[in-house]
């Protein structure tokens, strides 16, 4: 299990400037991949068309107009080297705002979108394409604009050393599907602070980097009024749009490697086969370099990849369910082919233990929070069904690939043992009493995070527990909480300081996000600046005015409002 990255040896501040950090980009995607041959040559590529061939469409990003500064990410910023001045610096404001008409050399005035295939739950979709032929769907407004390779810099925790850059809300590329390429402040504001909170825990996952929104545009987005307790959005609104620029070595997908696997098993073009094995090498190189010899032959290199990611998202969804965190819509196309958390829509953190929590209206629960084990091996199997044209003429390899994926439900079992092993306290878990917990926790509407929390100080009775109960006990539930805590205390070997360290003790609540995003409409980010240094923290015993306000119940008028329990995906 990853832990905690956020004392990780930093890079000393030497990029100041916009001219400094264009030393350091590369674009690797774009030199090393094919280009769609029907792309332009200038990047004015913004209306919905089919792409047939090729590995990205290069796109200029539309900038928001009037952008003004609203948040960067300290931390990240000092990981990369990067002075906090930079942030608020003209140049820097108007690249990551959208603007790269002025760059300076070697930076490139145009970014890149790619498309990617859509699978749900392991069903191959065409008709989210709006030509049904999936040659349509991809990046409708996130647009990739730098990979920066900083010297010297530290490596993260795959190896990785390179980080790609991408503008989330950059405008309308040819996937757009006729949408407007915008994100707004709110889901800007969410994916802002969450991605930053999943690092600080420990979890794998793409980072912040920076936060704009625009002083006069807006666009129109379905949500939900003021204590509305409606299941889908009642109102339409008008809202700012924001660009977010989020960082990851890449943003290879599953569906990514979907796409070009579907179009060699169906030969739809001449060079699929051969675009498919180019996609694949290319996230090796980037992603798993570390780990699968450039010497090896295609064959052996494929199985690699498949029990390396493997590993990798066995232990990223063990991870999910330890800080309570539902992906909400786990397509493969919102899996991150290097094993990491991206695209935070309709994500939530977990409050009253539920197995079928699900935070978006449109998921179902087949993405509920017990079930993200279940998708993730469907996810899995759809990865492995795109690499098999590249493994048709070896039997061996192909019998390789076929056990990994057989094997997955195994091995995620086994991550999710130890991880509950480690949050109880236990060397080993004892099925009987994880299962009582289970019921315990279901039938007194049990906090998930404050429950865990209080249980990692190893208390001799259950009053401290019940700070994490909703409901009052009986007598009868009173008698069981004292037998299933004794049973316990029996079995446990962790240290309390150990279990703290894997039970954290804030956690990114809706009802918390909601009031940031408000009064960021209304111009005042003070509320984002505070969560972002409480939620990068989330292991730590914070200021008793920081406890107060942050380590609590749900408070009950916010139950099963609109937007704070259940949401739709409109961002």
């Amino acid at each position: 299990m990853r832990m905690n990255k956020q004392h990780a040896q930093q890079t000393a501040a030497t990029i100041s400037s916009l001219d400094e950090l264009a030393q350091c980009v590369d674009y690797s995607f774009m030199d090393t991949l094919n280009c769609d041959p029907e792309a332009t040559e200038d990047g004015v590529d913004h209306r919905p068309r089919q792409v047939f061939m090729g590995h990205y469409v290069p796109v200029n990003p539309t900038p928001i107009e009037a952008p003004e500064y609203v948040a960067h990410s300290t931390q990240f910023f000092k990981e990369l080297g990067f002075a906090d001045s930079l942030a608020e610096s003209a140049e820097f404001m108007r690249v990551f705002s959208g603007d790269l008409s002025q760059v300076p050399a070697p930076m490139r005035k145009l970014g890149w979108a790619t498309g990617y295939a859509l699978s749900i739950f392991g069903t191959e979709y065409y008709q989210q394409c709006p030509f049904n032929t999936g040659n349509g769907y991809g990046d409708g407004r996130a647009v990739s604009v730098l990979e920066l390779v900083i010297p010297d810099q530290p490596p993260d925790q795959h190896g990785a050393r390179r980080w790609e850059m991408q503008l989330k809300g950059g405008g309308r590329t040819p996937y757009c599907r006729g949408a407007d390429g915008r994100a707004v402040l709110r889901s800007s504001v969410r994916e802002f602070l969450a991605q930053e909170h999943m690092h600080a825990l420990g979890v794998p996952t793409s980072r912040s980097l920076s936060l704009y929104v625009s002083k006069t545009e807006t666009v129109e987005r379905p949500w939900y009024s003021e204590g509305s307790r409606s299941f889908d959005p009642d109102i339409m609104g008008s809202e700012a749009v924001a660009i977010s620029t989020r960082v990851a070595p890449s943003f290879i997908r599953v569906g990514q490697i979907e796409l070009f696997g579907r179009r060699a098993r169906k030969q739809e073009h001449p060079t699929a086969l051969a675009e498919l094995e180019k996609i694949v090498l290319h996230l090796i190189d980037r992603e798993y370099a570390d780990v699968i010899d450039t010497n090896l032959g295609l064959a052996e290199k494929v199985v690699m990849l498949a029990q390396e990611f493997r590993r990798r998202l066995t232990a990223l969804v063990a991870n999910w369910v330890r800080v309570g965190y539902c992906q909400g819509n786990f397509n493969s196309d919102n899996t991150q082919a290097g094993g990491y958390t991206l695209d935070y829509g309709p994500f939530g953190f977990i409050e009253v233990f539920d197995p079928n929590y699900q935070p978006w209206t449109g998921g179902g629960e087949h993405f509920a929070f017990f079930n993200q084990p279940v998708a993730a091996e469907r996810n899995f199997e759809m990865f492995c069904s795109a690499l098999q044209p590249l493994l048709d003429n070896d039997t061996d390899a192909m019998q390789q690939l076929n056990a990994l994926r057989s094997g997955f439900a195994t091995e995620i079992q086994t991550e999710l043992e130890k991880m509950f092993a480690s949050k109880l306290g236990l060397a080993t878990l004892d099925r009987a009493l994880f299962s009582d917990l289970l019921n315990l926790m279901m039938q007194t509407s049990v906090d998930y995070t404050i429950f865990f929390r209080e249980l990692s100080s190893i208390p001799d009775d259950i009053e401290p527990l019940k700070k994490s109960f909703y409901s009052q006990l009986n007598a009868e539930l009173e008698q069981r909480w004292t037998a299933w805590l004794t049973k316990w205390q029996s079995l446990v070997s962790s240290s309390s300081e150990a279990m703290k360290r894997i039970n954290p003790k804030y956690s990114l609540r809706e009802w918390l996000l909601a009031p940031a995003y408000q009064q960021a409409a209304k111009g005042n980010y003070a509320l984002i600046r505070e969560l972002q240094d409480v939620m990068t923290q989330p292991y730590a015993e914070q200021s008793q005015e920081v406890e107060e306000k942050y380590y609590r119940l749900k408070p009950a008028e916010f139950k099963q409002l609109g937007g704070l329990s259940h949401m739709s995906c409109s961002s």
